[in-house]
């Protein structure tokens, strides 16, 4: 893969004021222009995905390559019914993903160009860039995941508050970065911002080579995919922390 480099025109500055003044900033042309075709390429083309579901206690499950095939499609089916039915009343989520931070630490799939963004997201140009933007001292690191939203895919409304027993409470803010083409607003997969009524205040549709930082906590959702959707929802999400 060719080298990741931000854009050299990028205003910080103006990032920064949008992002005090509504919480929330889209960068677009984020990274220099080869840099994110390839980007795109390997996440359309050549990510060995996994998926990512809620479990019945909200938490998180991941199903391996493996775990899917042992699963054939009626054990898939009846995963992603429990899902739907636990989304009706409450918090659950499902999308293909690749876990890139525990891929990178287990020493996962040698040589894949996955774990070049893994480490150029968590590279002291890229912290540097998001902390300047957000106001934030101290981002030492980022949290990353491939996602890919497919028809019927979602994720219902939450506001990324953590639990510090846990040790996830050091998130300063949350991000994603887009990679997806010719995304028709009436195919869903909208990042939606709400208030405390849960009424919408903003969504943004999923776009190309486009940065998103966004306060944490804050209530939003990912609206479901359309099953009519006819491209893929790629980004690849996590959070600026400092611990």
């Amino acid at each position: 893969m060719t080298a990741l480099r931000l854009n050299p025109a990028l205003e910080v500055e103006a990032y920064a004021e949008t992002f005090a003044r509504e919480g929330v900033v889209q960068i677009r042309d984020v990274l220099e222009p080869e840099a994110a075709e390839h980007v795109a390429a390997m996440l359309n083309n050549a990510m060995p995905w996994e998926m990512a579901l809620s479990d019945a206690m909200g938490g998180d499950e991941t199903l391996t390559r493996d775990a899917l095939a042992s699963l054939g499609r009626d054990g898939i089916a009846r995963k992603l019914q429990d899902v739907s039915a636990r989304a009706a009343s409450g918090f659950a989520y499902v999308y293909l993903c690749y876990p890139m931070i525990r891929a990178y630490v287990q020493r996962r799939d040698p040589g894949h160009p996955i774990h070049q963004v893994t480490e150029f997201i968590n590279s002291r140009p890229f912290l540097d860039f998001g902390a300047a933007v957000i106001r934030a001292a101290g981002v030492t690191k980022a949290d990353a995941q491939a996602t890919f939203y497919r028809p019927n895919d979602f994720l219902t409304l939450h506001d990324d508050r953590t639990d510090q027993k846990a040790g996830t409470a050091r998130r300063k803010a949350a991000y994603t970065l887009g990679f997806t083409r010719g995304w028709r607003p009436d195919w869903g997969g909208q990042l939606l911002f709400h208030d405390d009524a849960g009424e919408i205040e903003r969504g943004l549709t999923p776009g190309f080579n486009m940065l998103t930082l966004f306060g944490v906590p804050r209530m939003h959702s990912v609206a479901p995919v359309a099953p009519y959707a006819a491209a893929p929802r790629l980004s690849v999400v996590g959070w600026l922390r400092d611990d």
